[in-house]
């Protein structure tokens, strides 16, 4: 025997470190797990890299949720032609929502300087207490004290600020750039939402089939209903508050200004802001009512608050039922946590996309308990046979034995 081919029989007796090297047709890693773990990493690729533009995504759904009926009859009147309907329902949106708003915050960034200007100065000189605070019965004397302490004597507003602050007035420099800064991030994410809001209407409705297919697949049989409350709960929410809000900024705004109150639009604002609360909006034009009673104008502090009731009893009762509708109302606990919420998580933008999530959980939630409450009438019919059989066995006994 030839012993030089013993090495070579150990050779290919021997397992080889990286397997065999023939062919084989089992994959290292079955193909429908390698797909699920694809789909997660693109998935989470795009949460990264896309991440920064969901305010403005989100805000456009809502505004193209709220505005669809519109935008249908607007379609209709172009023939059909999404581009053009689309194009059409954004320069109504840019004239009568967001130049508005642009017009009422520049307005009020100036009265803020106005304000601005006042406090340097006050700080420097000093400013006596006002007359009609002095007067107020009961508590002008200490009012008097408080504003000399915290006010009145020059330096007292520096003091008080870097007291706030815990700093110095390089703090001050940089809330005011952190301020520019959002406001230019401001005007990006509008410019943004615009962008995305022209697509939503020219495609809207292709997106919408899709995501029905999709969301029969997850949720086979629930999905219709549940999907049909999502835009009625959007429709509702919007325009029972956000455009109720803004509109009553702009009447109570304009009562300010012919009231004579000072800084009516920073007020205006203030009371539109404070309209998305419940009880907001009376809060804000009432203390504003007894501001000029208190500062010697009792007849247009009287009047303000009469015309201030009156148009909340308006909206309340005619506007507010009409434009709300809908599934969803929502009390006033989910109301104002979205509303917290929506502004520190998402600024601005947040007053209209905070509520709007909050209505939705109330409406997922409310969907979940009616479907429950309708299954207990069916336990309870299939159990009504047993327990009438054992009311039945007595009666029958006794018949029996009579």
């Amino acid at each position: 025997m030839d012993h030089s081919t013993k090495p070579s029989r150990q050779q290919k007796q021997e397992p080889r470190w990286l397997g065999s090297t023939s062919p084989s047709r089992i994959a290292l890693i079955p193909p429908l797990s390698l797909a699920r773990w694809l789909l997660v990493l693109v998935i989470a690729a795009g949460v990264y890299f896309f991440h920064g533009f969901l305010v403005p995504v989100l805000a456009a759904l809502v505004i193209g949720f709220a505005s669809w009926p519109v935008y249908r009859d607007i379609l209709r009147r172009c023939g059909g032609n999404r581009a053009l309907a689309a194009t059409v329902a954004i320069l109504l949106i840019l004239t009568f929502l967001v130049v508005p708003l642009v017009m009422a915050i520049s307005y009020t960034i100036s009265e803020i300087g106005i304000w601005f200007t006042w406090a340097v100065e006050t700080n420097r000189t000093g400013a006596p207490t006002p007359e009609w605070m002095v007067a107020l019965p009961g508590i002008g004397g200490w009012i008097d004290e408080q504003w000399f302490r915290h006010i009145g004597h020059p330096g007292a507003l520096g003091e008080l600020v870097q007291l706030v602050s815990g700093a110095n007035i390089g703090s001050i420099y940089r809330a005011v750039l952190a301020a520019g800064t959002g406001l230019f991030d401001l005007l990006l994410t509008l410019l943004f939402m615009m962008i995305a809001l022209f697509f939503v209407y020219k495609d809207g409705a292709a997106f919408v089939a899709q995501l029905d297919t999709l969301g029969e697949r997850i949720l086979p049989g629930r999905w219709e209903r549940i999907s049909r409350v999502v835009p009625a709960t959007i429709s509702s929410t919007v325009m029972g508050m956000t455009l109720i809000a803004i509109g009553e900024g702009i009447v109570l705004g304009t009562a300010y200004w012919i009231a004579g109150v000072p800084s009516p639009v920073t007020l205006g604002v203030i009371t539109g802001v404070m309209a998305l609360i419940p009880g907001g909006a009376p809060l804000s034009f009432t203390l504003v009512s007894i501001y000029l009673v208190a500062s010697g104008s009792p007849l247009a502090g009287v009047g303000l608050f009469a015309w201030g009731a009156t148009e909340l009893f308006i909206v309340d009762k005619t506007l507010r039922p009409k434009l709300v509708g809908g599934p969803i109302k929502l009390p006033f606990l989910p109301t104002f946590f979205g509303l917290i919420g929506g502004v520190k998580t998402m600024g601005f933008l947040g007053l209209f996309i905070g509520p709007v999530l909050m209505a939705l959980l109330v409406a997922i939630w409310r969907e979940w308990l009616h479907e429950m409450q309708a299954q207990e009438p069916d336990a309870a019919q299939e159990t009504a046979p047993e327990g009438a059989a054992d009311a039945a066995m007595p009666r029958a006994e006794a018949q029996q034995r009579e």
